[in-house]
């Protein structure tokens, strides 16, 4: 949003998240009915690839959406920001985006109450893969 990115999306019936109702500001499209699972599904199926922001081990929702991103044929990229360099993943992430024609792209990962710093390295490596998309 800060690089003024359209976004989108769905969100859970009531626009539910672990800390409250997701803010009006994230144009989200609200379910009719269906929780996270379905969201998750939604936002998977709507998107050319999925990119998923991990720490730790693949797990819970953030696993979920990697399965339905395979049952689906959808192309699914995971990156282990404990894993890599920011800067090297973020030119995996350009190289990805590109290989796969990726127009629609749906961002997922672990909630940060689950791991801890990882709304930030997100925000970074996102940072990163503009700077390198710019240079590239």
């Amino acid at each position: 949003m800060s690089h003024g990115y359209t976004h989108g999306g769905w969100a859970p019936r009531g626009r539910l998240a672990e800390d409250g109702c997701i803010p009006l500001k994230y144009q989200l499209m609200e379910l009719a009915e269906g929780g996270y699972r379905q969201r998750t599904r939604r936002n998977v199926a709507d998107s050319d690839g999925t990119l998923i922001v991990n720490l730790g081990v693949l797990e819970g929702g953030t696993l979920a959406t990697q399965v339905f991103a395979q049952r689906m044929g959808k192309p699914c990229l995971v990156v282990q920001c404990d894993a890599l360099a920011m800067t090297d993943a973020a030119v995996n992430v350009i190289a990805w985006l590109r290989g796969h024609s990726v127009k629609t792209l749906n961002i997922a990962g672990p909630r940060e109450s689950k791991r801890p710093g990882i709304y930030r390295l997100t925000g970074e490596l996102l940072q990163a893969a503009a700077a390198v998309a710019c240079f590239a």
